[in-house]
Parts: C-alpha cells; sequence; structure tokens
C-alpha cells in the first residue's frame, strides 16, 4: 500500500493504483466506468478483485476519496494528496522516458 509520503507503489504504469488516479484525473467515476476507461486509455483490463482491491487501498491511504452514491453506484475522485502522487509518478516516468530515448538514440519524448 503506497505511504502518504512516499509513491514507491507507484511506479509501474500498468501499476492498478496508477491506472486508477490517471483515469480518477480526468473526474469522478464509479468502478465499472474506471475499468472501461483504464481499458480505453491503457489497453488494460484489471479484474474487479485487483479493481476494488486497489480502490479500497487508495481510499485508505488517501488518495482517493467516495462521492455521494448515484443510482446504486459509488464514484470516487482523486483527492489533493491523489493528485501529488500522481504528478510526482508522472514526471518521474516522464525523466525516464526522456533518458531512455537520449540513449537509445531516439528523439527525446516530452509530456504533452
Amino acid at each position: 500500500m503506497p505511504q502518504k509520503t512516499s509513491n514507491a507503489g507507484l511506479r509501474r504504469p500498468n501499476d492498478p493504483w496508477m491506472l486508477i488516479l490517471t483515469s480518477l484525473a480526468d473526474g469522478a467515476k464509479h468502478g465499472y466506468a474506471l475499468a472501461k476507461d483504464i481499458a480505453e486509455f491503457a489497453g488494460v483490463t484489471l479484474s474487479p478483485g485487483t479493481l476494488y482491491g486497489a480502490i479500497t487501498r487508495l481510499e485508505e491511504s488517501g488518495l482517493i476519496a467516495p462521492e455521494p452514491e448515484v443510482d446504486r453506484r459509488r464514484p470516487y475522485r482523486i483527492t489533493a494528496a491523489g493528485s501529488v502522487a500522481l504528478a510526482d509518478v508522472v514526471a518521474d516516468m516522464a525523466r525516464l522516458a526522456s533518458v531512455g530515448s537520449r540513449r537509445l538514440g531516439t528523439v527525446a519524448w516530452r509530456p504533452a
């Protein structure tokens, strides 16, 4: 489980926590909408156990928070701490991509 002061658990681009935070950065979503969005933007299908287990850990860590239920569905939103954690990981990934591109002799990747 990620700590509020450390992002060690959020380092892999296909990590469920990273995928969920990335999806929620675009707005609140319930579980099915999260799974669908993640499949679309990352090409990763999360099992219900993986998805809801990660949601529970992210909520316990204060990185996401539940919204009021809508039609028996519980949407979640990213918190300020979650946004900071996601920004830190994205910056780390951008640095890694830049170094990797430079060392491979390819065009340096720059975030949009």
